[in-house]
């Protein structure tokens, strides 16, 4: 997956003061259900996780955001924070590219002892992928963790909820499993493969590869995973529960691979919600696997930064507007809540900030800004998008002005030259945030 790092410019009306806000893109999730109406009082959660989770596609609860949907996607963002709080990344510790601490101890380690779970399993990932700098045998990595909701939590948050969380991008292998952006089938349900349904191969190798063939080696992500939810499914049954699944990035990819996954096999019983929550997370498949998706009842919400680039990939070009190119074109899944950090540019007379926009467009002089390194790693860190959900207001009525590549190449008359310099400088970006 190649990271074109493009700045997106907004526009704004008069107005409007505040510098972020929310919006929202339904992707063809039609409900026939009666709309949601969930109170903005955590004292409501009990009565209403169901909508929350998106049993109704939480339809009537983005535009504008529930303050109790807020509150939830906050909550499971701090939970894929801890993985990042807990991943080891000094080369020099023995818990290198692990965990840094003890299943038992860990929310307490990273300052969320009250959280109200309890973490049952870590889980590893690995990837099929031969590079001459690993020097281990293994190159099994930490991942994310599963955990359940303790009996307190049960009466705070109506059901027994069962999470699965995931970091995002950190290793080599993964790094390299994300450039590996060409699709095939996915193949997880052995009585159905279903060849039309498919995923970016890189996310499938992380997702399926296993270390069987190593002394000691873990069995595949996807292993590890089923195995533990199914006996949390078995451990819980004559309860009511929830299986939720979070992710940043990389992570938000092997989520909704897990969720269909689950889904497809038939591995929880219809009434049980099956819910994504999904940060800065990128295409993962075709259209097929959207609308599979979506037969399935997995429910998607798609926390997306509007000027992150990773959530334009793969697929810049290739997309879901292809409705001809099924097979061949990446496709989103589920509900987007797109979030607008933006910049005030008011002059004297309080006009939109589009005139003034367009000039320095015009000019050329922001190609170099599209680059920065700052600005690209903060437009994609969770912690940005945990902020920007705290901030985002009740109401948006802001329009976003979208600029893709292609079309910032020809206003600004660039020659083929340059075309390449840009690519160039976008490797160079991507290499320094491997590094």
């Amino acid at each position: 997956m190649i990271v074109f790092p493009v700045k997106l410019y907004l526009s704004r009306p008069n107005s409007i003061k505040k510098i972020s806000c929310c919006s929202v893109t339904i992707t063809s999730l039609p409900s026939s259900l009666s709309p949601a109406r969930v109170s903005s009082n955590s004292a409501s959660l009990p009565l209403n996780w169901r909508d929350v989770q998106g049993l109704n596609n939480w339809e009537n609860l983005i535009q504008p955001l529930n303050p109790l949907l807020q509150c939830e996607i906050i909550r499971y963002g701090k939970f894929v924070t801890a993985c990042y709080d807990a991943f080891d990344l000094n080369p020099n510790s023995s818990r290198y590219l692990n965990c840094k601490y003890g299943k038992n101890r860990m929310f307490l380690e990273v300052g969320w002892g009250d959280c109200g779970y309890e973490v049952t399993k870590y889980v590893y990932v690995t990837a099929d992928i031969s590079i001459p700098i690993q020097n281990a045998c293994s190159c099994a990595r930490w991942v994310g963790y599963v955990a359940v909701s303790s009996d307190e939590e049960v009466k705070r948050i109506g059901r027994r909820d069962i999470l699965v969380t995931f970091r995002g991008t950190a290793t080599y292998h993964e790094w390299l499993a994300n450039l590996m952006s060409s699709l095939c089938p996915a193949r997880l349900d052995p009585n159905n493969p279903k060849p039309e349904v498919m995923v970016e191969s890189g996310f499938l190798n992380l997702y399926t590869s296993s270390e069987t063939n190593v002394r000691f080696g873990l069995g595949s992500c996807r292993e590890q995973l089923l195995s533990e939810i199914s006996r949390l499914l078995r451990k819980y049954k004559n309860e009511e529960l929830s299986i939720t699944l979070a992710g940043h990035s990389m992570g938000s990819s092997l989520a909704l691979l897990l969720a269909y996954d689950i889904a497809e096999v038939g591995l929880k019983q219809h009434s049980i919600l099956l819910t994504v929550f999904s940060f800065a997370g990128p295409r993962v498949g075709n259209v097929h696997f959207k609308e599979r998706c979506e037969e399935l009842g997995v429910k998607v919400l798609r926390i997306v930064n509007a000027n992150d680039p990773i959530t334009k990939l793969p697929g810049v070009v290739f997309n879901e507007t292809f409705i001809a190119w099924k097979s061949a074109c990446y496709a989103h899944v589920g509900i987007e809540l797109a979030l607008d950090y933006l910049k005030t540019y008011e002059d004297d007379t309080n006009e939109t900030s589009d005139i003034k926009i367009d000039k320095r467009m015009k000019k050329g002089v922001d190609l170099m800004d599209f680059f920065k390194i700052d600005d690209i790693l903060c437009v994609h860190d969770m912690q940005t998008y945990i902020e920007m959900i705290k901030n985002c207001p009740r109401r948006s009525k802001i329009r976003r002005k979208k600029m893709d590549l292609i079309k910032k190449l020809k206003e600004m008359n660039m020659s083929t030259l340059a075309a390449w310099k840009y690519v160039a400088i976008a490797w160079i970006v991507l290499l320094t945030m491997i590094v």
